[in-house]
């Protein structure tokens, strides 16, 4: 008889699983950490997130035992060294809300108060790149990214090297901002989101080698295309109207006809990466949260 890989959970049984963690929260801090788009309130927190943030502060807890154990076998000095956590999933899934609110909850923890993350749209190439390969049009697809920057970067900060610079990414810009970088030191937790930060690797290391624990955010294709014409409609009328927006051609558009241009860039470029890349790592995670149409989660599904 086969063994099954994964555990599964309804809402209710996982959200029992929040023990007596408390909810550190307020209503102001969900709607804060809440993306476009994206419903999310104390009721979700409680359910889903919170027994998450017990589990890995469960993991970190191991992690940290793990890592004193090999230092008293080697007769080195305890070294600080990252609890690095993999956010995948599709563009308008709802990844960056999720790593926000995990963010939020792991540093109210007294075990790990640093808690950082980072997007991997830090790593993308610059347009200027993109547009001289002729891959501006498969921007997100795995070759748009500069992965042995990113490699690098993973392997250095596992490592607890201190003072790591990330490029900084614009959306407004929708570029990489020159010379601009934000700074990592030693979190005690890296929390890394990006749609293919689960991809395999083919020749050498995967970023996901270097992660403890990894989450794939699933939903129904259906779903996730609504959310992200709703998105875009949104910024249409927000981010879109900046003077220096690199979509500040759709700004005035109407409502039809900015939903026939997301329908399509969905169906030509986001929808094809989904089925190509996205989805065939979901079994690589050690962990799958499942959402319904209005953003909640169903089911979790967790790793043996």
């Amino acid at each position: 008889m086969t063994v099954p890989i994964y555990i599964d959970f309804d809402r209710e049984s996982w959200a029992e699983l929040r023990g007596r963690t408390p909810l550190t929260l307020t209503e102001d801090e969900v709607e804060k950490l809440r993306g476009i788009s994206v419903h999310l309130d104390l009721e979700m927190v409680a359910d889903t997130f919170l027994p998450l943030s017990r589990l890995l502060n469960l993991y970190v807890q191991g992690s940290n035992l793990l890592a004193s154990v090999t230092d008293t076998f080697l007769g080195t000095p305890p070294r600080p060294v990252p609890f690095i956590i993999g956010v995948a999933g599709s563009v308008a899934v709802g990844k960056s809300t999720i790593s926000r609110v995990l963010q939020a909850l792991l540093a109210r923890w007294p075990q790990h108060p640093t808690v950082d993350l980072v997007t991997t749209d830090g790593f993308l190439y610059p347009n200027a790149v993109l547009e001289e390969r002729e891959i501006l049009d498969r921007k997100g697809f795995p070759e748009s990214y500069d992965r042995p920057a990113l490699l690098d970067f993973i392997a250095r900060a596992k490592a607890g090297v201190t003072q790591l610079e990330v490029p900084v990414y614009s959306h407004i810009r929708y570029d990489i901002v020159p010379g601009r970088t934000r700074v990592i030191d030693q979190p005690d937790i890296l929390i890394v989101e990006g749609i293919n930060v689960l991809q395999a690797g083919h020749h050498g290391a995967a970023v996901s080698d270097y992660f403890d624990f990894s989450i794939f955010v699933d939903a129904d294709p259906g779903d996730i295309k609504r959310w992200y014409i709703e998105r875009f409609l949104a910024l249409k009328g927000t981010a879109f109207t900046h003077p220096d927006a690199y979509f500040r051609r759709y700004a005035d558009l109407s409502d039809k006809e900015a939903t026939e241009v997301a329908n399509r860039i969905w169906e030509e470029i986001n929808e094809v990466n989904l089925y190509q890349n996205i989805l065939p790592t979901r079994e690589r995670a050690s962990l799958i949260l499942e959402k319904t149409a209005d953003h909640s989660v169903s089911r979790v599904r967790l790793r043996r």
